[in-house]
Parts: C-alpha cells; sequence; structure tokens
C-alpha cells in the first residue's frame, strides 16, 4: 500500500459538510452547482433534485455514472407540551448510537442546534440498561421550554442530521458524517470535469448526482430513464470488514485503503465487469472484489433495468462503520475510485455495448 498523503479536495470536503438528508439534499445540490455547472458541456437539473453534468455531448456509446448525495437524518414528527421534539428515522439507522449526539435541526429559517435525548443510565433499573431505546422512547431537546417556544423554531417535517464535520484523523484515512455517499458524488462528478476536453473520449459520459437513494432508490430510478445511458456505473460505499467483529466468512474481506471495490453478480452486467478488471489492471490500480448474490443494495439496482435495460456495474469505496456519526474512509481509495472511472470512461468506443 502506498503510505504517501493525500491532501482532500475542497469539492469532497464541502460535500462531506453539506448535510442533506433524504428529500432535503438543498445543500449537497448547492455545491455541486459550485464546482461542476461551469466545468462541463451540459448541466442540467430535474424534478427530483437530481444534477447531471454532461462532457462529449455527442459522442456514444452512452456512458452514466452516478453517485447519490442524499444521507441519512431525522424528521421531526411531533413535539410535546415541554418543547421535545420527537422524530422518525430517514434511512437505515442503528438504535444503539442515535442518543447522546448533537445534531442540527434545520428548516427555512436556518439552522438549530439540539442533543438527542433518553433517560440516563442512573435512573434505569438494570433490565432497562440491557434494552436499546425505541425511535418514540428518543427526542431531541433544543433547549425550548414549552411546545409553543419549540414551535416558534421550528416546524413539524424539519429534518436533523448528526452534527459531525470532516476531519482527517492520520494521513489518509478521514471520518466524515456521510462519506456515503458524498464520496460518490464526488467520483462521478470528479471524472466528469477530469474527462472534460479529452481528445481520446469517444463517449458520451453524464455523471448523476442522485436524490433518495436511501429511501429506495428514488431518484436513480428517473435519472436512468432521462438519461437513457448504454452502460452505467454506480459509485457507492462498501463495507471494510478489517475491524474487531467482522467474519470475512459472513461478510467478505475488504480492506481500507486496498482500493475500490469491484461487486460481481447478477446486478452487474459481465461485459462491463470485465472491462472494469481490464482497465484497472492496465492502470495499475488496486482493486477487491465483491460477490453479491441479488439486487445490490444501491442505485445500480434501479439503474440496471431501467427503461429496456442498462449494462451496469457496481463500484464501492471501502467504509468502516457505515450509517453511523463517523465513517471512516482512506481518500486514496476515493482518488483510485476517479482514476478506475475515468480509464474506463475512455476505453469505450463508438458501437460497444453491454449485449452477452
Amino acid at each position: 500500500m502506498d503510505d504517501s498523503e493525500a491532501k482532500p479536495a475542497s469539492f469532497l470536503v464541502d460535500l462531506l459538510n453539506a448535510r442533506s438528508p433524504s428529500g432535503a439534499e438543498m445543500e449537497a445540490q448547492t455545491v455541486v452547482d459550485k464546482y461542476i455547472a461551469e466545468a462541463v458541456e451540459v448541466y442540467e437539473k430535474d424534478v427530483m433534485g437530481n444534477r447531471f453534468a454532461t462532457v462529449n455531448r455527442e459522442g456514444r456509446p452512452v456512458l452514466m455514472l452516478a453517485g447519490h448525495m442524499d444521507e441519512i437524518g431525522l424528521i421531526v414528527k411531533y413535539v410535546d407540551e415541554k418543547g421535545f421534539l420527537y422524530f422518525d428515522t430517514i434511512g437505515g439507522h442503528d438504535r444503539t448510537v442515535i442518543s447522546g449526539r448533537r445534531v442540527e435541526v434545520l428548516n427555512e429559517n436556518g439552522t438549530i442546534s439540539g442533543i438527542t435525548g433518553k433517560r440516563a443510565v442512573h435512573l434505569m433499573n438494570p433490565e432497562d440498561r440491557k434494552k436499546v431505546p425505541e425511535i418514540h422512547e428518543m427526542w431531541i431537546d433544543i433547549g425550548a421550554g414549552s411546545r409553543e417556544e419549540a414551535l416558534q423554531r421550528i416546524q413539524i417535517g424539519d429534518v436533523a442530521t448528526y452534527d459531525q464535520s470532516f476531519q482527517v484523523i492520520y494521513r489518509n484515512v478521514a471520518v466524515a458524517r456521510a462519506f456515503d455517499d458524498k464520496a460518490g458524488v464526488y467520483t462521478v462528478c470528479e471524472t466528469v470535469k477530469r474527462l472534460a476536453g479529452v481528445a481520446e473520449l469517444r463517449a458520451r459520459v453524464t455523471a448523476v448526482a442522485t436524490t433518495q437513494e436511501e429511501i429506495g432508490v428514488r431518484g436513480a430510478t428517473t435519472a436512468t430513464y432521462r438519461v437513457n445511458p448504454d452502460f452505467a456505473i454506480a459509485v457507492d460505499v462498501g463495507h471494510a470488514t478489517d475491524h474487531p467483529d467482522c467474519d470475512p466468512r459472513k461478510f467478505g474481506d475488504f480492506k481500507l485503503g486496498a482500493g475500490p471495490i469491484i461487486c460481481r453478480g447478477p446486478n452487474i452486467n459481465p461485459v462491463l465487469y470485465r472491462r472494469l478488471i481490464s482497465c484497472a489492471e492496465k492502470e495499475k490500480i488496486s482493486f477487491q472484489l465483491e460477490a453479491d448474490p441479488r439486487p445490490t443494495g444501491t442505485d445500480a439496482r434501479a439503474i440496471q433495468i431501467g427503461r429496456k435495460g442498462v449494462a451496469t456495474g457496481l463500484i464501492s469505496i471501502p467504509l468502516r462503520y457505515m450509517h453511523t456519526p463517523s465513517e471512516i474512509a482512506d481518500l486514496r481509495d476515493i482518488e483510485n475510485t476517479v482514476r478506475l472511472l475515468c480509464a474506463f470512461a475512455v476505453s469505450l468506443e463508438m458501437g460497444d455495448n453491454g449485449v452477452w
């Protein structure tokens, strides 16, 4: 493994610090708009909130790259008489890590700071201490003294995220609230940015920053219909299993810093898969292999069956502690994913297809 330090790009850092629960992706949209709109030939938006960035617009075949900009979060459902906010979850949460976190409630008036609360351990009996609180047994405390006071600052339906910003913790290893999947958004957008003006590029390449993946790959579903690609690669995060309490017999063997994870299985087109492997080997990019026996839990599952069917691939960036407030990734894996996507795009020639 190369131990040289990778400097995080400002685009990536701004994406990671943007707060964008599913259905409220505005801050992430703003970051993509800022860094990508002027760097590509065609830049478009749609009613789902997706962002489309295209280079070599007259090229063929059509390649779509997708990374989702939404993240897990909380949504305010009820405010009690004392001003405490009760919430539901957006996306999949581990209930054991929700309590005692600083959060930011987002609304039209700005940001409201709060804390996720539950009964303190000192006030529990031995049986209570063994239990994981249900969602309705936790709340957000914004310091309000009454329901009326709380509703002057927030509204039902406001969303919240954990208050956890990007930080490099050692060399290339960094922590953030939502590498899932701001890392994917960065890689697909950075790829089209680097491909702009590349003479060898024959394909039309459209990067899509998709919305609402965490609640059912909804943005990717409509984006595939719009782009109508011949080939597509979803970029998401995958579980790094190089930490305690992860049996590789159950979860596979994936390491931080060992390169992007290339998926193989029914969700993956075999022609595209072989091309990805060939490009990685040619460019001397280290990679890892994942086997998935079913439609993956990513945008790839919607893309593959869009329109008449799309030759689809999936690249995952190794990630520790997925869907917790502190996800850990290696910046080298992110850079190598960009390199692999660029190599794949340039390898495509007129007439290439995924028929097998």
